[in-house]
Formats: structure tokens, sequence, C-alpha cells
């Protein structure tokens, strides 16, 4: 019998999916978050001429699993919890785990990760601060910024602060916020704990995920307002810089993942060392190529280098979700 194609987790999940027919499938992927439905999704679109042995060999691997597990449903909150623990660490497990029991009983929230950023921000605009920054810290981190930018100025600052000093969602702030999204959605938080999102690790994150000239212009007003939260944020942020703390393995798993022209554009604006890490990962062929191509480029706007980095950081931190790399510890215009 030929051997099974090997595929990624991902490509698994779509696979199984599609031998389930449009009904179950569908009834699958209403369990899912809006990101893990896109990569599903994705993948189950590009899927051509999966021989019957992968297939096979997927269906086994599922039933095998469902098998080890006896009595589900009990218990399943701790198992759930040291799941994560154990992929994630305990504190990114702490945060995914809220964000799921306080998803599961909150439907108007979670409704939100299927909005358009500007629709959330034309909610939420008008309403009271902290319940711009419960929002916020709720979403995903790139969603969030995408809302930030999209609330007026003035309100930034405010909202980041309010963000960073975040210590946990308490019931009755669930029961307003449920309140303010009444209007659009359902939802009832009368028996939601304490939730552990927002701090500064979240204020970070958002930002991370900001345009450059934006998230500068916040982080200053930031500063001006509360110079220690300023340093702790900043502290925080990962940035392109740190690529230097990704290990080799890392390095070269990501180099796939971007453009050459993407990388040549960012590189312009970056450290020797951050190069040499590059061309280090790289073969001697196509180090040297870089090499050529960076040094007949012509002068690149920062602008465009702090985008193109930007990118790369996005791509760095996906990588990372899914277990792919492990990241280390901001960021007229200007030309390099």
């Amino acid at each position: 019998m030929a051997e099974a194609k090997k595929i990624n987790g991902v490509e698994r999940a779509a696979v199984f999916l599609l031998t389930l027919g449009e009904e179950d499938a569908a009834e699958v992927l209403k369990h899912m978050s809006p990101k893990e439905v896109q990569k599903i999704g994705e993948a189950m679109a590009s899927i051509d001429g999966i021989d019957k042995n992968t297939v096979s060999d997927v269906l086994s691997s599922f039933v095998d699993k469902v098998e080890a597990h006896t009595a589900l449903g009990v218990g399943n909150e701790d198992y759930l919890r040291n799941v994560l623990e154990s992929a994630l660490g305990k504190d990114n497990a702490g945060n995914i785990l809220d964000r799921i029991l306080l998803g599961r009983k909150s439907k108007g929230i979670e409704t939100l990760k299927w909005m358009e950023p500007r629709a959330i921000a034309d909610i939420i605009r008008l309403e009271h601060p902290q319940i711009i920054a419960i929002v916020l810290s709720y979403l995903e981190p790139d969603q969030a910024a995408e809302i930030l930018s999209a609330i007026p100025e003035n309100m930034r600052v405010d909202a980041l602060m309010r963000i960073a000093l975040l210590d946990g969602i308490q019931p009755k702030a669930m029961n307003e916020l449920d309140e303010v999204l009444e209007r659009q959605f359902s939802g009832n938080a009368d028996s939601i704990k304490s939730s552990g999102v927002g701090g500064l690790k979240t204020a970070a994150n958002i930002l991370n995920f900001m345009d450059s000239s934006v998230e500068s212009t916040i982080m200053e007003g930031v500063r001006e307002n509360d110079a220690e939260m300023g340093d702790g944020i900043q502290e925080l942020m990962f940035v392109f810089d740190n690529l230097i703390d990704v290990d080799d393995r890392g390095i070269q798993s990501l180099l796939r993942e971007i453009s050459s022209e993407n990388l040549i554009v960012a590189l312009k604006g970056a450290d020797e060392e951050i190069k040499e890490k590059i061309f280090k990962n790289m073969s001697k062929r196509a180090g040297e190529m870089l090499r050529d191509d960076l040094e007949s480029k012509g002068p690149v706007r920062l602008s465009d280098v702090e985008t193109a980095q930007k990118e790369i950081l996005a791509i760095a931190r996906r990588m990372s979700d899914a277990g792919e790399i492990s990241l280390g510890g901001s960021g007229g215009d200007e030309f390099v």
C-alpha cells in the first residue's frame, strides 16, 4: 500500500471535514473561532487530489484519539486547562481558557470577533472608555489594533492606558458590556467570574499590530500621562530587533513564509546583527544574492521599512501562535 501523504494539522482537519459532508462540517465549524475557520477554509479550498491512503490515515488518527478518551465531557474544563498549559505554558493557557469560558457564556461579545473592525468601532466609539477597553482586551490583538486605529484619535491613549490597567473583568463590568451590546446581540454574563484579560501585555500586543506612526503617537501620549506604564508596555512589545532572540530553526521557518522583496525592504532599516542572523540562516548562494540585492536597492522610505517589518512580525506572531516557532523577549518621511 502506498504511503500516506504527509500533511500538517490544519490540512488534516480540512480533510476530515471534507469527509463529513456539508451539513456536519458546518456544525463543526460553528464551534470554531473566525481565525480557525479562515485557516481551515483556505486549506479546504486548496486541497486537490488527496489520495485514499491519506484520507484513511486522517480518519484512523481521529478514531484513535477519540477512543483514547472515555467519559468525554467529565472534568473537561480541567482537561482543557492541562492540555493548553502543556502546549502553551501556564500564563498563555490561562488567558486563552478565560477567553474560551467567557465566550461560551457571553454570546454578544463573542459575536464581535466575526465583525469588521470599523463596524465595531462605530458601535463602541460613543460608549464609556472602560467599555472600549474591555472590548479591545477581549478581542484578538490584530483586530483590536484595527479598531483602536478606527476610533477618534483623542480616545486612543485613554483606551490603551485603561487596557494596561485592567486586572480581570468583574461580573458587573461584563453585565454593563452586555447591556451596551444588547441592541445588536443577545447574551447574559450573570454567572461569569473575573476573567483574566487586559494588562500591560495585552496593550503591548495591540500596539504590535498598529501602524508605526499611530503606535508612536499613542506611546507618546501614554508616556506623558504615565512614564512608568509607557516603559512597561515598551518592554513587552515584540519588535523587529527581537528577532535576534529567535533560534536558528525558527528563523529558517520564518524565512520560508516571507517574500524576498518584503525581506529586502525590512532589512534596509535593520541593525547589522539582525542582518547577519538572517544571512547565516540562508544557503550561501541565497545569502550572497540577498546581500547584493540590499546593496543595489536604492533609498527606501522609513515608513515602507516599518510596514515591511510589521508584516514580517505579523507572520512571526502567527507562526508563534501555531506553535511553529518560539519568539524571544518599536518600535516628512525619512530615508534609510
